[in-house]
């Protein structure tokens, strides 16, 4: 496909508008996407869609296989978890795994584990069963969270963001590796032929990595509403660093989303703001502008500041080499405004270094619709200066 034919929605910076334009120099790419949220990522950039013919990318998945977000509407009432919010949240913050490498607390028995289940007999994996045992359930860090939210009609959601873990990350590394990939972030994006043995075992692999992603989420949903004492009434969950085979235009494609939303019409998703933000559950529409987003959108709000630019640079000694943009007084006055009990987060994780949600949401107007607008009450992510190399 030509360069001047990619979707584009919102203003980009120029290196991730260069880093889609590269990925779609491959002849084998029909089409490609760039939501609103879209930053910087390795070899494709998040936010990016691309629909390949016969072929899929572990670099467009991304390192953080079947990452996404699962919300869940309780029975609970707004004013019940106001009044409780704070021994709610320490109850999460000690009851849940949060931070890198970690264990669950808490032993979770899974069919994912059977010694016949399909899928762990691949060398990328096979070593790999005890540690995502130990780690089903866990949160990680970086952008990943549990949050307690109410909507428009003070009704009590539960929210989560995080995906296949050390599982998840191994595996993708261990492709990158087999296949030869470059290592970077401004290099071609890594492409496998699904007519090959490799691009096989990568899919049987990825159905894997997000059937223990769902597993872990669906864990935490019904652990964190136990803890409420609530009943779950009904649930939206979608991965957004995934691969999936479908019909666009008469031409089947494997659409590979990084960092993006699945929004066919009808179809449900939940997606994050920062932690002083709104979320919302949308869903796809049938129109124009949908057919020409593969059927995406946005999966957060999108960074607009890195992490070291955030929280500034030290050197080995703990002296300060550059000063961050963003300070904990920064952070905690604007979480204190918006009424949200936190536990956890480093200021790189401050609404300040995120687009605003409205905004992004504006941008892919006429391609979704907005069924719920989810206000924070409680926010608990991994703690300040905690580095996830799974995260998405």
């Amino acid at each position: 496909m030509k360069v001047e034919d990619i979707k584009i929605y919102g203003t980009h910076e120029d290196n991730t508008l260069n880093q889609i334009k590269r990925c779609v120099v491959d002849e084998r790419v029909s089409k490609a996407v760039l939501c609103a949220d879209g930053h910087l990522g390795y070899a494709v950039p998040i936010g990016g869609v691309i629909g390949y013919r016969d072929a899929i990318s572990p670099s467009g998945v991304g390192f953080d296989i079947a990452c996404g977000n699962k919300a869940v509407l309780t029975d609970m009432k707004g004013e019940e978890l106001r009044k409780n919010i704070k021994p709610i949240m320490d109850d999460v913050w000690s009851t849940l795994s949060f931070g890198v490498g970690r264990k669950n607390n808490e032993n979770v028995e899974h069919e994912i584990f059977d010694k016949n289940y399909p899928g762990w007999s691949h060398e990328s994996v096979k070593d790999l069963k005890r540690m995502a045992q130990g780690q089903l359930g866990t949160i990680g860090s970086g952008n990943h969270y549990v949050d307690l939210f109410t909507d428009e009609e003070d009704r009590v959601w539960i929210g989560v963001h995080f995906g296949s873990r050390g599982l998840g990350h191994k595996a993708a590394t261990w492709f990158l590796k087999k296949a030869g990939a470059k290592d970077g972030i401004d290099v071609d994006p890594c492409v496998l032929n699904l007519n090959t043995n490799l691009g096989q075992e990568y899919l049987q692999v990825m159905d894997l990595a997000g059937k223990y992603a769902y597993a872990g989420r669906n864990w935490v949903c019904s652990r964190v509403a136990k803890l409420l004492g609530a009943t779950v009434l009904q649930a939206v969950h979608n991965h957004h660093n995934f691969a999936w085979e479908e019909e666009h235009n008469g031409e089947k494609l494997w659409v590979v989303r990084k960092g993006a939303t699945p929004a066919r019409p009808g179809q449900k998703g939940f997606v994050g703001g920062s932690m002083g933000d709104i979320s919302v559950i949308l869903e796809g529409v049938q129109s124009t502008e949908g057919v020409e987003s593969l059927y995406s959108t946005i999966h957060g709000a999108g960074r607009v500041m890195g992490r070291m630019e955030a929280k500034g640079k030290k050197n080995k000694q703990g002296q300060v080499v550059r000063e961050g943009k963003v300070s904990q007084e920064m952070m905690t006055e604007w979480v204190t405004r918006a009424n949200v009990e936190l536990r956890g987060a480093g200021v790189d994780e401050s609404p300040h270094c995120y687009r605003r949600l409205p905004d992004v949401l504006a941008d892919h107007a006429g391609t979704i619709n907005i069924l719920h607008v989810l206000t924070p009450v409680g926010v608990a992510m991994a703690g300040k200066d905690e580095f996830d190399p799974f995260k998405d």
